[in-house]
Order: C-alpha cells, then structure tokens, then sequence
C-alpha cells in the first residue's frame, strides 16, 4: 500500500457501541463514517468487552476481546492478520484495556502484521512509570499517531520525542447539524421562553457539575428563566463501584443552594438523534472539567461544531477549540466566574451569535466525512511509511518469536477452599480439610495475590477477588496480638487462636502482605487498614533472628513505600535489615560455598530476592551483588543435567559438606524461585533471569524429576508437592497459592508496571 493506494481492509480496534462509554461511541461513529466515505474498502471492529458475556453487537464487530484476558489480545491479532487487514486503527485510553496501565493492548501491537494507526484520546505530559513505559512502546509500534488537538502533538514531542512527521492532528468527529435557533427545539422539551445551559456525557465528579450549580444563584438572581440541563447516565464503572452517591449529591447541592426549580437531571444515555434534539434547545454549553490535563472532549466538540457557546474551564482541548473568541473561558472550581461568562453571553445577545456563527464555522472542519477523509490519508500514509517485510502468515511465528503461553487464570479451587473467614490451610485431594482449621501464612499469600491479581485485571470475577481479599485481611488484622504486638498463626475451624505469637517467619509473611496491600491496594479501606497493621507489626521485627523473617519484611518494606516513597523510618528499617543480611553474607559464605548460612533450607530464593529489592531501592551496590552471587550460585544448585527445575527437598535440605536432599519438593521453592529471578531480571535487564523463572515456573507444569504436573488445570489446584515416587495428591493452600501467585507474577512480567520503584525516590 503506498501513498494513494485505498486500504482494502480497514480494521479498528476499541469500545464499541451499544457498550457506554466515550471510546465506544468515537470507535462507532469513526468505523460509520470511513466506511461512508471508502465504499470500496471493507470496514470491521475488533471490540474490547469490559464484562463477561460481551454486548449485542452489529455486524461490523466480528472480534470480542475480553478486557481482561491477554490471551484474547494474542487471538485477536491471530484473526487481522490471518483475516489480511490493510491497516489497523487502535483507540486508545489507558482505561480501556487489561493489564497494569492498559499493557495487554501491547500483546496485540506485538503480533500484528500490518501498519498500525493509533488514535490517543489521553495524551499525559506527568505519566507514572507504569504509563510511561506503556506510552513508549506504543509509540513505537504505531506507524502514526493521531492527536485531536495541537497541544497532543506538542506533548507527544517534547515528553516522548516523538518527531511532528509521525503525528496527524484530526480533530475529533462531530454530525453536521445545521445552524439554528434554539427555540425551534425547545418546546417539546417544556422549557419554551428559557434560557437553556446543558452539560452532558456520563456522569462522574471530575465533571465539575457542583461547581455550575453553586453559580445558578448568581445566574438566577438576575436571570431566573434560566434552566440548567445535565443530561447522560452515571459512568457505568462509577455506578457498579458507589451507586449514585455523586448524583444524589448534586440534587442535594441543587436543593440547598435553592436551585432546584433550576435544574434538571435527565439520567439517560441518550441516542444521538436524541442528543441532536437537546443540543439544538441549548443556549450555553458548560464544561466545568476540573482536569487540566484533558486533551480531547468529545462532547465539548459535538457542541461546539453545532454552533453552541461555550462556557469552559481552561482545560487543554477546551483551550485550543475556544481561543479568538469562539467561547469563554473561566478559572477551575471557581463558580464567580462560571456565572459572569454565562451572564456575559446571556446579557449581550450580539456576542452571543457571533461567538455561536465562529464556532459553527469551525465545526465545518470537524464534520465526520470531513474527520473520515482525513483518518484515510492517514491510513495511506502509514502504509507507505511501512518498512517491514510484506506479511505472511506464519515466518515469524517461530517459538522463539511468540510470548511464552501460560496458563488462563483458575481460581477455582482457592475459591473452595476459602468460606467467610477466610482460606483453609490443608485439603484432603481437592477437599477443603476444616479440622485443620486456618493459618495466617496462607491468608497473607492469599491477600497478595488478590492485589496482584486487581493490578491483572484477572478473568475471575471481581467480586471473588474482592472477597477473598477482605475476609484474608480480616484474618490479619485479628491476628494482630496487641498484648505482644506478634501476629498469631494458627486458628481453629471455631475461630479460636491456638497460640499467642506465631513464628518469626509468620510474623514477617504477614508484614509482606500488608505492606502488598498498603502499597498496591485500590480499596482505600484495605490500603489504611493494611498500612495501620503494618506500622503496628513492624517494631518486633527488630529482636528477630530468622534471616528469611528479615527478607519476607524487607519485601513488605518494599511494597509499603510503593505508595508512601521517601518514609525515613520505613527506609532506616529498609537499611538495617538489608545491612544484617549482607552481614550474615560476609560471616558465612565463601568461594565454594557462596550462601547466607550453612545450610540451604526453605523459600531459599527469598534471601537473594531481599537484597535485590534492598540493593536497588536504596541504593546498595554491594547488597545487589550479594543477591545477583548468591541467586546464581542457587540456581547452578537447582538444576539439573537435563535442564529441569529441581529444588532442594525438605526431606533433609542440603548442609555444607553433606549430600543434598532432592525430595520433597515444595511448590513454594518454585514460586520463590520465579520471584527472585524475575527481580533479577528487572534489576540487570539480563534474559537469562527470565529464563531461569521460566524454568522454575515448568516444574509445576510438569518438567520436573517425574515429569508429572503438580497444577491441575481442572480444578485450578495444585499439588503438595513432589516426592521421590508420586506426586502428593493433596491440593492445600499454601501450593495452590504458590502456584497462582507464580502464575501471576509470570503474567505481570510481561507487562512493564512489573518494574519496582525505588524506595528512597
């Protein structure tokens, strides 16, 4: 395809109507209106699903994406490229899609075969690492880019360096209405002889609607045949996660400020013949927005294009599309102002339809046939621009070339092995073991898996992980002795302790799962919670000698400061314990035996992963080369001639001088392993890391001493472990956990948030 060549096969990738969201609607209407102006090409979606089940979808989706299952991202470019798609246009806003920042979206841009146009509804001039890297690589895998406005080119360039020559500005597509007095509209809305101010879009409280109805007293002092229109439903998502707490809100608002004769709420999401007839019965658009980073307004420019004043908060877009004189911009959250710029309009009817006729010219501009020919010139651009081979279905598609497949996501059996307390430790084969009643070990690896997994946006729905992650917490938090300050460990099916303080290794696993929680946590609630627990639990830490008990809560150091970076105590507690772990070192190892103690025991890897974190965050180089030495001298020690993962078994562990005990084989060596290896390969960039973790993650697959699967993929349990003969065929927690927090730590190092913070940033 060069320049003047006409894509046959036009394929675009996002929400898509009758789903309700901003990006559905763009994605719809952009698909219509190419397909209108190219009737000789073929015009398909591939739409992204944010539930299970889907929508009911016309005939131009003939791809679903599961949001949430980076699998579906990997068949979807399966399907453009065997289906030969000329061009692919992507919408993107980081919301949309699955993974940490919207990453899975990657997987997809990886496979494709064909020139790739991306449409950025979010342009962020301050992104997070997670963004950032996110943002990167997407620039890189897009032939062009599309922003809606100039200031979305100016920050591609300057934050990204993204030279001007790979960036088309097309403005944001609007239906051509005609230029025409409101009052033709008015009547059959009953709001004849009033002056009509509107906002509309879903609802939600970056909208800044208070801010208007704290000016309507102003306004209606002076004016009081004014009426202000908010029109759309709650954001879905908004609605799912509070109710209409924030509409209810602003009802009440209306009502205390005397207003409410003034206002009227129209929860709808409105068809767009509909929305045509409400914007021609508007007199004064209003986007108090309160984000001033929004690069593009898709409603701000329906109504603008209609030829419609505006009254708007100085976000960018709103800044661009309203300068000379085509609207009136107002300070944020300030409802003085927003009440002298509609005064401004409604007491001067001449500048009222000038400022009305330029944005109605403008908006000539912004048409959809005008916005498609211009996405088609784009689309003939990138295929020029291609360098790449020609595409062929399968040259490379070698082994080496695809991402390595793992397993879908079964919470199946921790589902079953969890009630309202919280998660069972042992199981009989597949069956929940109550006479064993709980442990606070594996409510903690349950709870960091269960932010894990939020940060995945795993297929298992979210209210099992929100369950599961409040009653695992919950046992934490009674675990919490305030007599001792020592979390207990053990509890009885009744709900009775069976001890006062569990052991230091306990204690420790505990402090890492509420330092997960308080740093990774999007429930505010659990996030306090898991930070007050931590604060409370973390001074007994300083009278333990367990070296692994040091390592689990340097990893809860880690994740605490995630969210609180720069915590001088967090860090002093981060440098003591890493110093002792570099002492002990020093102490013990030597040129044939470079380890922490004289015998290798348990969840070894641990040790080498706590000096990576420490080495990194604070920064210590020598605590980083303790872990990368001592990681690579264990991972020579686990594996075997033939190439398989072997741990060091419990039956005996392995002393200086002695023979190593090779069963039984733990599933938390394992996950320990492929932890500490994929940290090392985030701190060195190094591939032989990632293949390391690769490894240790097929031993639960089968490439072990057996060669006998320890996961079961029916029941999403797994195995007790590996002895010289069998495979214990009990599914308890702790091996059902390890094996999905492996399975998920595998699935977050593909995406680039898995890259740790420093603590001392």
């Amino acid at each position: 395809m060069d320049s003047t060549t006409l894509p046959d096969r036009i394929a675009f990738l996002g929400g898509y109507l009758p789903r309700l969201c901003g990006i559905a609607m763009f994605t719809h209407d952009l698909c219509e209106a190419v397909a209108e102006a190219a009737p000789a090409s073929q015009c398909f979606s591939c739409a992204v699903n944010d539930r299970i089940g889907g929508y009911d979808y016309p005939p131009r989706v003939r791809f679903e994406l599961d949001e949430k299952d980076l699998d579906s991202y990997r068949r979807a470019a399966d399907f453009l490229n065997f289906g030969n798609a000329d061009v692919l246009c992507v919408q993107h806003e980081f919301g949309i899609y699955g993974g940490p920042a919207g990453s899975h979206l990657l997987a997809l841009l990886r496979d494709v075969r064909m020139p790739v146009v991306t449409t950025l509804h979010t342009v962020l001039r301050e992104p997070d690492a997670a963004q950032r890297k996110v943002m990167e690589e997407l620039v890189r895998r897009s032939d062009r880019l599309v922003v809606m406005a100039r200031k979305g080119a100016e920050i591609l360039r300057e934050t990204y360096g993204v030279p001007d020559a790979k960036v088309d500005v097309i403005p944001h597509g609007i239906p051509d209405m005609p230029f025409a007095d409101s009052s033709f509209y008015k009547t059959q809305f009953g709001v004849e002889g009033r002056m009509v101010l509107l906002t509309f879009g879903l609802l939600g409280p970056g909208k800044g609607i208070e801010y208007v109805i704290e000016a309507l007293p102003e306004i209606v002092r002076l004016h009081p045949d004014v009426v202000y229109l908010v029109l759309g439903a709650t954001h879905p998502h908004l609605l799912a996660r509070e109710g209409e707490s924030y509409r209810l809100g602003l009802e009440r608002l209306a009502e205390d400020r005397g207003v409410k004769e003034h206002v009227i709420f129209y929860n709808r999401f409105v068809s767009p013949d509909d929305l045509k007839e409400f914007i021609g019965a508007t007199d004064i658009y209003l986007t108090p927005y309160l984000n001033e980073a929004q690069i593009t307004s898709g409603t701000l420019a329906h109504v603008f294009g209609a030829g419609k004043a505006v009254v708007s908060s100085p976000y960018w877009h709103a800044q661009e599309l309203l300068a000379d004189g085509r609207g009136i911009l107002v300070p944020f959250r300030d409802p003085h102002a927003i009440a002298e710029g509609v005064r401004a309009f409604i007491d001067d009817p001449v500048l009222l339809r000038e400022t009305r006729e330029k944005a109605w010219r403008m908006g000539r501009e912004m048409i959809w046939p005008a916005v498609a020919q211009r996405y088609i010139d784009s689309f003939r651009r990138a295929g020029a621009d291609r360098k790449a081979a020609p595409r062929t279905a399968f040259a490379e598609w070698t082994l080496a070339s695809r991402p390595y497949d793992l397993p879908p996501l079964r919470l199946d059996h921790i589902v079953r092995m969890s009630d309202s307390t919280g998660i069972f430790q042992h199981a009989t084969f597949n069956v929940p073991n109550y006479q064993e009643g709980y442990c606070t070990d594996d409510n903690a690896r349950a709870f960091i898996l269960c932010k894990l997994l939020d940060e995945l946006r795993g297929r298992q729905p979210a209210a099992d992980r929100e369950r599961l992650a409040t009653s695992s917490l919950a046992v934490l938090s009674a675990a919490l002795n305030p007599g001792t300050g020592r979390f207990r460990n053990f509890m009885s099916h009744e709900r009775h302790w069976l001890e006062d303080s569990g052991s230091e290794d306990s204690h420790s696993r505990a402090l890492w799962a509420l330092g997960t929680g308080a740093g990774r946590s999007r429930n505010e609630g659990h996030r306090k919670l898991s930070a007050l627990l931590f604060e409370r639990g973390l001074a007994a830490v300083e009278s333990f000698s367990s070296p692994r008990a040091w390592a689990f809560t340097l990893m809860g150091i880690h994740e605490y400061l995630r969210r609180f970076p720069g915590n001088a105590g967090m860090i002093a507690a981060c440098e003591a314990l890493t110093g002792k772990l570099v002492r002990l070192w020093n102490d013990c190892s030597t040129d044939d035996w470079p380890w922490f103690e004289p015998i290798v025991t348990y969840e070894n890897a641990r040790l080498c992963q706590a000096l990576l974190l420490g080495g990194q965050g604070l920064p210590r180089p020598e605590a980083l080369g303790i872990g990368l030495q001592s990681l690579r001298w264990l991972a020579s020690l686990q594996k075997t001639q033939a190439g398989h993962f072997r741990p060091i078994g419990s039956d005996g562990f392995y002393e200086r001088g002695g023979a190593r005990a090779d069963f039984d084989q733990q599933p938390v060596e394992a996950q320990a392993m492929v932890s500490a290896c994929l940290e090392a390969f985030r701190a060195t960039r190094d591939a032989s890391w990632s293949r390391e973790a690769k490894r240790a993650f097929e031993w639960f697959l089968g490439r072990n001493d057996l060669g006998l699967p320890l996961y079961d993929s029916g029941s999403g349990g797994c195995s007790d472990g590996l002895h010289r003969d069998r495979v214990n065929e009990n599914q308890g927690a702790e091996s059902t956990l390890a094996f999905h927090l492996s399975l998920a730590e595998m699935n977050l190092a593909d995406h680039p948030a898995a890259a740790p913070r420093s603590p001392a940033s």
